[in-house]
């Protein structure tokens, strides 16, 4: 094991979206994780073909309904740093899994879980999905275009970002607190808390009154003609961010614009005509030679790669920004550490693929591992 996480011990309850991310960041970063799949019918699907989410784990396969089932978790548990958890508010509970029962055997245990409303407050036991969590957070109402509707930016803002990797940093907040305290916590992480603390720079503009409510108007949500994408003339799109008037200086020299029509560059009355005549500059090339041409220069300008297209990048190329794993290019695990560098990550397991060998490394016999088999608990 490599990496500056390598020793710690997690077992993840099987889940979707945030969580699954959570236990990828801690295994690309050298905890063990062992995930608890649950059982499948007979000639049911191995799951998902190509799970990259599920990378670096190990798998044991258990029916948390066969009231053998919640009683291994337990066990599993209490040889473990780190429980994690996806599940609506109470289910855990009811399974006899809940963080109450859990610290009580396992005072040292950092219990994560992952929810989109969270623990507690009128929406705890609501559906929803990443779009409506930011919806909720006031995240989603400012991404679009003037005049248009809100536009959905993927399931980044709530899920992911918002969601699994505040988890993952909340879990190493709570394992460097027991190093001190010597005592485990709850870590309660929910996404419309976590797309909520994403906006915190946009409450700062808005208090401060240089943030306007019309969407699509403000420095960095396309209202501005020096932060957005334009339409090269090969039909694909290349970015500029020229915020600082050294970058917007260069960029309107690359751009071969007429200064005087170009300045001040904070007149917001003069920011559409302004933004047609960027676009009108950038549309006599296509986006290779913008990209040649931009090259060396400070103009804050990247090309619009699409997913398919990022890994050939030559500063990706350089940065080994994508490893194979398993025959498939996936992003490399990061940030990256000088002295323990995290390892490339092993392929998602086949749901129960590692049950025998998680149960004879927490001290289960042979015998008892067959028995359980038997008994429809693990396969």
């Amino acid at each position: 094991m490599s990496g500056p996480l390598s020793g710690l011990t997690v077992i993840e309850l099987a889940g979707l979206g945030p969580a699954p991310f959570c236990g990828m960041i801690l295994a690309d970063l050298g905890a063990e994780v062992t995930r608890v799949d649950r059982l499948r019918p007979r000639g049911a699907g191995a799951g998902q073909e190509k799970d990259f989410l599920g990378r670096g784990r190990r798998s044991i396969m258990v029916d948390l309904k066969n009231p053998e089932g919640p009683g291994l978790v337990r066990e599993l548990a209490a040889s473990a740093d780190v429980l994690l958890e996806g599940f609506r508010p109470g289910v855990m509970e009811r399974l006899g899994l809940g963080p109450e029962e859990l610290l009580a055997a396992v005072p040292t245990l950092i219990y994560g879980r992952m929810t989109g409303w969270g623990q507690s407050g009128p929406l705890a036991q609501a559906a929803g999905h990443d779009i409506n969590y930011i919806a909720v957070a006031g995240a989603l109402e400012p991404v679009g275009r003037a005049g248009g509707p809100p536009v959905p930016p993927l399931a980044l803002v709530g899920d992911f970002g918002g969601g699994g990797m505040l988890l993952a940093m909340g879990v190493c907040a709570a394992l460097v607190e027991r190093s001190v305290s010597g005592k485990g916590q709850v870590v309660d992480a929910a996404s419309v808390d976590g797309a909520s603390l994403l906006m915190t720079v946009v409450h700062s503009f808005r208090a401060d009154g240089s943030w306007s409510d019309e969407r699509g108007t403000n420095l960095f949500d396309s209202g501005a003609p020096f932060y957005d994408v334009y339409q090269a003339a090969d039909g694909t799109f290349v970015s500029v961010g020229a915020i600082e008037p050294k970058f917007y200086d260069e960029l309107i020299d690359a751009l071969g614009l007429d200064r005087d029509e170009m300045y001040p560059q904070h007149d917001r009355a003069q920011w559409p005509a302004r933004k047609e005549r960027i676009a009108q500059a950038i549309k006599t090339r296509t986006r290779a030679e913008w990209a040649e041409l931009m090259t060396g220069r400070d103009a804050c300008f990247a090309p619009v790669l699409a997913p398919g297209e990022a890994p050939a990048h030559p500063h990706n190329r350089a940065r080994g920004s994508f490893v194979e794993v398993g025959g498939d290019l996936q992003p490399t695990p990061a940030p990256r550490f000088s002295r323990t560098p995290a390892a490339v990550p092993s392929p998602a397991p086949r749901p129960g693929e590692h049950t025998d060998v998680v149960l004879r490394s927490c001290g289960i016999p042979a015998h008892r591992v067959e028995s359980l088999r038997e008994a429809g608990v693990v396969a």
